[in-house]
């Protein structure tokens, strides 16, 4: 992508956030991270300081505690759909490009097939209408804009299921995992990878992507393989997710379509068992 000044990234010390500005500095990019406390993306003043002059803004700052949004529906929409319409606004008046991370809880989960970028979302949490509602405004805020969106991410700046689970081993000889949400873990340090090659094109992509680690699994043979891997007595055993009742629900068909995203990179992001072993031989 051509012009000049830095790439900013908000919320750059979360998971996607750490490992994206590492990937711009290793691929010799200028790149600028925020992050509370020194800038709170609701806050205009802030925005338009941080933006002033950069090359395109990627906003991977977001309120993403599922649970807690069902209790703080006020907060998470602030966040993640106002605090994005602001973001978009300023950006339009700058003309600086957006690259917006989202997720697959825009949707219901209830299609037998995969998600691809044009069907109609349909979110069934607190979190996942905030997050809608954020693509809408960043869509009509004017701006240039790119969204991304992902699923089931796992990195070492943040907390994930993978960390979850390794934790809960520790106390739990037997440990219950529901078998009927399906999915495709996705390492952030290979999204990070992805978006600095949307963010290196000739040509800023415009429009909605998804991205996912290639193949999908369930989240009882994810957990199975992390036990595998790291070498743990713990026996696993399945169940459903009606069996957990929680605050928010969650869609069990998280299945994203990428064919969109090969497209532009002219590949396939690798298959999902290969980073998720990668993570789990550094931690």
């Amino acid at each position: 992508m051509t012009g000049a000044g830095p790439i900013v990234v908000l919320g750059a010390r979360g998971m996607l956030g750490t490992d994206l500005t590492a990937r711009c500095l290793k691929e010799g990019l200028e790149v600028q991270g925020y992050d509370l406390p020194e800038l709170d993306i609701r806050n205009k003043e802030d925005l338009k300081e941080a933006i002033n002059g950069c090359r395109a803004v990627v906003n991977c700052a977001a309120y993403t505690n599922v649970e807690r949004a069902e209790q703080e529906p006020e907060l998470a929409m602030q966040i993640n759909a106002e605090a994005v319409g602001l973001v978009g606004r300023i950006a339009a008046s700058l003309k600086v490009p957006v690259l917006h991370i989202s997720t697959d809880f825009v949707f219901d989960g209830m299609l037998d097939r995969p998600y691809v970028e044009t069907d109609p979302p349909n979110p069934i949490s607190a979190y996942g209408r905030s997050k809608w509602e954020g693509e809408k405004r960043l869509a009509a805020s004017g701006c240039r804009f790119c969204i991304v969106r992902v699923q089931w991410t796992y990195g070492r700046a943040g907390n994930n299921f993978v960390v979850k689970l390794l934790e809960a081993a520790k106390s739990r000889p037997v440990l219950r995992v529901v078998e009927d949400q399906v999915g495709s873990p996705t390492a952030t340090s290979d999204l990070a990878d992805v978006l600095v090659q949307m963010l290196m094109r000739p040509t800023f992509p415009e429009g909605i992507y998804h991205a996912a680690a290639s193949g999908y699994t369930s989240r009882y043979e994810m957990a199975r393989f992390i036990c595998q891997v790291k070498g743990l007595p713990n026996s696993i055993e399945p169940c459903r997710t009606s069996e957990f009742p929680s605050a928010a629900k969650r869609p069990l068909n998280s299945r994203f379509d990428c064919c969109k995203l090969r497209t532009l990179l002219g590949k396939d992001m690798r298959p999902w068992q290969e980073p998720l072993k990668e993570f789990l031989e550094q931690l």
